[in-house]
């Protein structure tokens, strides 16, 4: 719209001491008539002339707003409106797929409630394909029951016992104000002190974290500095405190592959006398694929302590569904081509569903979605995975750990980068398999590879095989 001002309304404002006057001039000027008076309505609505200073937020926000402006407004695709979420354990808008796994845990949440015996629960499967995500679902899940939860991060280098310690007293945080006993829950947290300190780092004065609870410390209970005496007692009290609330208590444990041999031993036992009392605590882990094996290493009962389930790919259906839904809610739309292409690219893994879904929204010019739409996102995408999901985890491999996975990457892409064997990793290197062996056990610690099986070895990460002869040698 274009404004009109009089010469009055554009004239610039006066303030401050007058302007020095300009040189005379031999050559006088040409008389400029005055401007017309404007009349008393239109000098009463003109705007006052302010001198305003222009300040940085102004300029700033000055520029910003103009070219957003049509964006934001904009009934089609828009990165502002964009509803995918890559992120790692973000959950995404749409949890498609997960229908079986949320039914389980239910189940084992309403049969705890009702006094019934049940097992503890591990989910496993490769990176990228939700374990997180599932695994803070389930904690809204038992949290909308009322029940005490915790949860924590395993980690390679440090002993469960402070974190556990942390989870527990999170969890009866949340049960306290409801439990009319007063005297228990002090008493319990008596307990929990007592097992806090007894870490050794803090008993080897390198340590000077306290548990921050302000209760005396119990003696004479999980303070034996043996883990599996003191967890198992723990566990016992938490589930004697849940019970006199008739709710239960759950702890979930992510990375759980990394918890230390003997943690995982003493974590096994204090589960198995739970399942044996029926006290209503359970723990439920996430971890790679290896992570049954880890824990059949530690107890011979473990196999039967759990209950296991796969983390895999999503199909085909459920993969459409979780980019379809969103986009509905946008008013946004997929042509068949596009959402064919999109499966193709993503294979089926939940991040990389959301990750193609996302650049793909923001190289739409308009709905419906197209296959071409997705021809132009997805080098964007590849490039995106290349330096945060596959590149990251490339780059702490050493040079020997990087040519053990390009051996494993080239044997592998006969078969869809599935595990392959340890001996074929040596032929192709043309070594012997027991000088390979600390590469190996390395790439495993770093959690970029696992033993799928005796004898075999695979990568953590989804289509990494591919990424890696990708690399120039």
């Amino acid at each position: 719209m274009t404004v009109l001002l009089s010469p009055a309304a554009s004239a610039p404002c006066r303030t401050g001491t007058p302007a020095e006057a300009p040189a005379t001039s031999s050559v006088m000027p040409p008389r400029i008539p005055a401007p017309a008076r404007l009349p008393d309505a239109e000098r009463i609505a003109a705007p006052a002339c302010r001198p305003r200073r222009p300040t940085r937020r102004r300029t700033f926000y000055g520029n910003l707003r103009r070219p957003l402006e049509p964006v934001i407004k904009s009934e089609s695709v828009d990165p502002v409106r964009n509803p995918y979420a890559p992120g790692a354990g973000q959950r995404p808008p749409e949890l498609a797929g997960r229908d079986r796994e949320l039914s389980q845990f239910e189940v084992v949440l309403e049969r705890v409630a009702r006094g019934r015996p049940e097992r503890s629960m591990v989910l496993t499967g490769l990176r990228g394909v939700g374990k997180t995500v599932l695994l803070n679902t389930f904690k809204s899940m038992a949290m909308q029951r009322l029940w005490g939860t915790g949860k924590i991060e395993a980690r390679p280098d440090q002993s469960i016992r402070r974190p556990i310690a942390a989870a527990l007293h999170m969890a009866v945080r949340e049960l306290a104000p409801r439990h009319r006993a007063p005297d228990r829950i002090e008493y319990f947290l008596g307990v929990l002190k007592a097992f806090a300190m007894r870490d050794p780092n803090a008993a080897k004065g390198t340590s000077h974290w306290s548990p921050g609870i302000d209760v005396p410390a119990v003696r004479g209970r999980a303070d034996s500095g043996d883990l599996e005496i003191d967890l198992t007692e723990l566990f016992v009290e938490a589930a004697s405190v849940a019970t006199d609330l008739g709710v239960g208590i759950a702890l979930f444990i992510d990375e759980m592959q990394d918890v230390r041999a003997a943690d995982i031993s003493a974590l096994c036992a204090a589960c198995h006398e739970l399942s044996q009392t029926g006290g209503p605590l359970i723990v439920v882990g996430a971890g790679l694929p290896h992570l049954p094996v880890v824990l059949s290493a530690s107890k011979s009962y473990s196999e039967r302590l759990f209950r296991y389930v796969r983390i895999d790919r999503l199909d085909r259906e459920a993969a459409d569904q979780a980019l379809i839904a969103p986009a509905a809610r946008e008013g946004v739309e997929y042509t068949p081509e596009a959402l064919d292409a999109l499966y193709e690219a993503a294979d089926g893994y939940p991040y990389f569903v959301q990750a193609y879904g996302k650049v793909t929204w923001d190289a739409a010019p308009r709905s419906p979605i197209t296959a071409d739409d997705v021809k132009v996102a997805a080098p964007e995408a590849e490039q995106e995975l290349a330096v945060g999901f596959f590149g990251s985890r490339y780059e702490r491999a050493t040079p020997a750990e990087r040519e053990y996975m390009r051996a494993m990457a080239e044997i592998g892409a006969a078969n869809g980068d599935e595990p392959v064997p340890t001996a074929e990793v040596a032929k192709w290197l043309g070594r012997k398999p027991s000088s390979l062996s600390p590469a190996r056990d390395s790439l495993i610690k770093k959690g970029l590879v696992y033993s799928a099986e005796r004898g075999f070895i695979g990568f953590t990460v989804p289509h990494f095989g591919k990424f890696l002869r990708a690399q120039p040698v």
